[in-house]
C-alpha cells in the first residue's frame, strides 16, 4: 500500500496551520460578490418576475373593471392575487390533510384489529390454562388413588 504524502503532492495547497484532518479538507469560502454574468442574470430574472405581477395585475384590473366597478380596486387586486399565489399551498395543504386522515383511519383499524387479536390470544391461552389446569387435577387423583389389590406401587 502507497502512502501518499502531502508534501509530494499538492504540498503548496495545504496550510500550516491546520492539522489533523482539517488539513486535508477542501476549503468552503462561498463567493464576496457575485460575478458579473451572475448579477445581469439575477436582475433580468428579477425584471421577468415584475413584468408578470405587473402583466397580472393590470389584467385582473382590466377584467374586474369590466364586469363591476370595484369599491377599492387595489385591495381587490390584491386580494385576488394573494388567492391565486395561495391556491396552490392550499391544495398542497388539502391534500396532505386527507393522506393524514387515511393514515389515521387505517392506524385505527389496524389497532381494533390488533386488539381482537389479543383478545382472542387471551382467550385461547385461558381455555389453555383451565385444560392443563383439569388435566393436572386428573393426574392428581389418579396418582392418589388406592392401588387395586394385588397390584404393587411403581413408586
Amino acid at each position: 500500500m502507497t502512502a501518499i504524502r502531502p508534501e509530494r503532492i499538492g504540498a503548496d495547497k495545504f496550510s500550516p496551520e491546520k492539522t489533523g484532518p482539517e488539513r486535508f479538507a477542501p476549503d468552503r469560502k462561498t463567493p464576496e460578490k457575485l460575478s458579473e454574468v451572475d448579477q445581469a442574470a439575477a436582475t433580468a430574472f428579477e425584471g421577468e418576475i415584475r413584468e408578470f405581477v405587473r402583466r397580472d395585475v393590470s389584467f385582473l384590473r382590466r377584467q374586474r373593471s369590466e364586469t363591476e366597478p370595484a369599491s377599492d380596486p387595489v385591495a381587490d387586486n390584491l386580494n385576488t392575487l394573494m388567492r391565486r399565489v395561495s391556491g396552490a399551498s392550499m391544495e398542497e395543504i388539502d391534500r396532505v390533510i386527507l393522506e393524514l386522515q387515511s393514515v389515521r383511519d387505517m392506524l385505527r383499524h389496524e389497532g381494533e384489529r390488533v386488539s381482537r387479536d389479543i383478545a382472542s390470544y387471551a382467550s385461547l391461552s385461558h381455555a389453555a390454562m383451565t385444560a392443563m389446569t383439569v388435566i393436572a387435577d386428573s393426574l392428581k387423583q389418579w396418582r392418589s388413588a388406592p392401588d387395586k389389590p394385588g397390584q404393587r406401587s411403581a413408586v
